[in-house]
């Protein structure tokens, strides 16, 4: 009955889920750095440029004092801007993804604009544009939105970094994490060729691990190492034609391939006396490729562009799980494995005109989705073998074929004020097909209407309101184990995609050389929400709960010190909370979501020293979840809070150094569980689970450079 804690890279993450998640792996991000002349001046960013429109540019020469290598190393300097990525769940669908290049959208699902921002160069960027969503003319987008615009010529660089880590506890050393790029134009044609390994090692572990009886009483001590190893190589190839000319093309290739393993040993020691070595395993190697493209040419009084995407992932793992007794006695086990095939085709035609002040783009969408899964599942015999144990609602295959149409109006209604309509529809057929059912049909209109508003300088507010179809994960309509907690998750092809209607406000002030500030609200109401439901006598699944609401704030800053004789020094800070509410499938009581994120904070200063090429900081991390809720249990699984502090030297002989130590506070994970023997609200509790472990310092090494 074990907490399915995974720690990766430079912090210990809880993830909730039924199997290793290729995406958690991932969720760390890319490493990348290039080439950018190292500059001395602790001065801060210049107040940017106004334009009419109420953007505000940025020159790499406002960033100097940081030393920038790449073009997200510039973008991460705006004061007050947040990054937010692509939504890749549905097909392509609408930009959500906050940052444009070249006044352009990026179309892959391979990282977007921002994985391919770290590997261009700082030196090649022009400027970078921050706007209003509204103001854009890009169906999709909300509050700020950043435009990085690139030099036309751009001599061919390559960008490099190293960043290896190492661990006080537990884990083993991080050698291969690290980049290679080369980028620049030929005539009309520009190109970027990566290598990356984006690698992480995770661990925790300590005794203070306990099994306790309803009356508090101690059932078992458990002694735990945890420890997880993933690296992930990726080759990847950017094509960009027609820069200068009215046809522009774009082509991306990916190859990926992953490998993870990862142990949880526990020396576990009943009351009763009895000790135990208790074992799981687990192993995943997979890959995973992307194509994608785009062309667009002048067609009548506007232009038109086609879009086309292919992904597909193999992502095939398996989990040893056994108990050897030190009294001798047969030991346990099971093995548990799954071989998933993802599969995903868009085709997509956009069509952009203007008449007068008026901005129009209508679009047509085609996406087929698909999921082959096949699970197998065995138990340890006493002769060491296992037997296979039939399982088959655990394999499947699922589809879903899906077409939409957006028909979008953009327009200013007057100089400090701009309004964004969109609206439409789509259809489509979902189902899991294996087991001989028709695709269920589904036809959800969808839009959105969106102001922004500039009523004096300094200051940008904008409000949205979305009609938005959500998305399910296909593993969910087939039977899944989490043989880690003893839990089986029963098939539903019965799930529906969840839709909402969402309201979210935005408003920022800029202050100058004191630096920028933005408050975020928003509150969703959604129905169909994805949640626990029962399913039988005692059976659990992922199912469809009628309607939930989300509520939060976040507030996201940038302070300079300057004003106050502090040279170099700044505050970037992102704190928020959320509060949600859905009716529990078992109580009829209102409670909050599962596992909702409730509460973060992200605080980091920076002092780049005047007149040398040194800088030093530190960092607060702070993320809180709340209960999750199950038929049979209920859980929670926090950690941190994370102090941590870094030193960098800007130029030593062209190469950038940045030593970094995580977790200099011994920030610990919780993770704390109350198990009933039947149905919650009718069954005795079984047991409690209490964690509390140790994760320890991590420090990390960054050598970034160009050739």
């Amino acid at each position: 009955m074990q907490a399915s804690l995974i720690l990766f890279g430079d912090r210990a993450l809880p993830i909730r889920r039924r199997r290793l998640s290729r995406q958690a792996l991932l969720a760390m991000g890319l490493c990348a750095a290039t080439g950018y002349a190292d500059r001395t001046s602790a001065a801060p960013p210049q107040e940017p440029v106004i334009a009419t429109n109420g953007a505000r540019s940025y020159t790499p020469a406002d960033f100097a004092r940081f030393a920038p290598r790449t073009a997200y190393d510039l973008l991460v300097q705006v004061p007050g801007f947040t990054i937010r990525g692509a939504d890749t769940a549905r097909g392509l669908g609408q930009a959500s993804e906050n940052i444009l290049i070249n006044g352009q959208r990026i179309t892959d699902k391979t990282g977007g604009a921002a994985a391919q921002l770290q590997k261009i160069a700082a030196s090649d960027v022009a400027r970078i544009d921050i706007k209003e969503a509204a103001s854009v003319g890009i169906p999709g987008l909300t509050g700020e939105v950043a435009d990085i615009i690139l030099k036309t010529d751009r001599k061919g660089t390559g960008n490099y970094s190293w960043s290896p880590a190492l661990r006080a506890y537990y884990a083993r050393p991080r050698w291969l994490a690290g980049s290679i790029s080369y980028n620049g134009t030929t005539g009309n044609l520009g190109y970027t060729f990566s290598l990356e390994d984006n690698a992480g090692r995770g661990a925790l572990g300590g005794n203070d691990y306990r099994i306790l009886s309803p009356t508090g009483a101690l059932i078992e001590r458990r002694n735990q190492v945890q420890w997880n190893s993933f690296d992930d190589a990726k080759f990847s190839a950017i094509l960009k034609y027609g820069n200068k000319g009215p046809i522009k093309a774009n082509l991306t290739l990916v190859y990926d391939p992953y490998w993870s393993r990862g142990n949880n040993f526990q020396r576990r020691a009943r009351a009763s006396g009895e000790t135990v070595d208790w074992n799981n395993h687990s192993r995943t190697f997979g890959f995973q490729y992307d194509v994608s493209g785009d062309v667009s040419a002048p067609l009548g009084s506007g232009q038109v562009k086609f879009i086309g995407l292919r992904h597909f992932e193999h992502a095939p793992f398996l989990i040893d799980q056994r108990a050897d007794y030190d009294s001798g006695a047969p030991g346990d086990g099971i093995r548990y494995g799954q071989d998933n095939r993802t599969e995903e085709t868009v085709g997509r035609v956009e069509y952009h005109w203007k008449g007068g002040p008026n901005d129009w783009t209508m679009s047509i969408e085609r996406a087929n989705n698909r999921l082959a899964q096949t699970s197998t599942l065995a138990s340890l015999q006493p002769d060491g073998s296992y037997a296979d144990i039939p399982y088959p609602q655990g394999s499947g295959t699922v589809v879903e074929t899906r077409y939409e149409a957006i028909a979008s109006l953009s327009r200013p209604l007057s100089r400090q004020l701009d309004l964004q309509l969109t609206g439409g529809a789509e259809y489509s057929q979902l189902g899991e097909i294996s087991i001989g059912n028709r695709p269920r049909q589904f036809f959800r209109p969808k839009g959105s209407a969106s102001l922004a508003w500039r009523p004096a300088a300094g200051w940008d507010s904008s409000l949205k309101i979305e009609r938005k179809v959500g998305q399910i994960s296909f593993g969910d309509f087939l039977a899944n184990q989490d043989v880690t907690n003893n839990r089986a998750n029963a098939a539903n092809p019965n799930l529906v995609p969840p839709q909402s209607w969402e309201v979210t406000g935005e408003l920022s002030r800029n202050f100058g050389r004191w630096g920028k500030t933005r408050l975020k609200a928003y509150h969703y109401w959604i129905e169909d929400i994805v949640d626990r439901i029962p399913v039988g006598i005692d059976g659990d699944a992922v199912g469809n709960l009628p309607r939930a609401t989300r509520f939060g704030m976040e507030s996201t800053s940038t302070i300079q010190f300057d004003p106050i004789g502090w040279h170099g020094a700044k505050l970037d800070a992102e704190i928020g909370f959320e509060r949600s509410g859905v009716i529990d499938p078992l109580t009829g009581q209102s409670r909050t979501i599962s596992a909702t994120h409730d509460g973060w904070a992200e605080l980091t200063l920076r002092h780049d020293v005047p007149g040398s090429q040194f800088a030093w900081g530190g960092g607060l991390s702070y993320q809180h979840y709340g209960l999750a809720y199950y038929l049979d249990e209920v859980n929670q699984n926090w950690e941190g809070p994370y102090a941590s502090s870094f030193v960098e030297w800007k130029n030593f002989h062209g190469i950038k150094a940045n030593f970094q130590i995580f977790n200099i506070n011994d920030g610990h994970v919780r993770f704390y569980r109350t198990v009933y023997t039947g149905r919650r609200t009718i069954a005795p509790i079984a047991f409690y689970e209490r964690l509390h472990q140790r994760v320890g310092p991590i420090f990390k090494l960054t050598l970034s450079g160009a050739f």
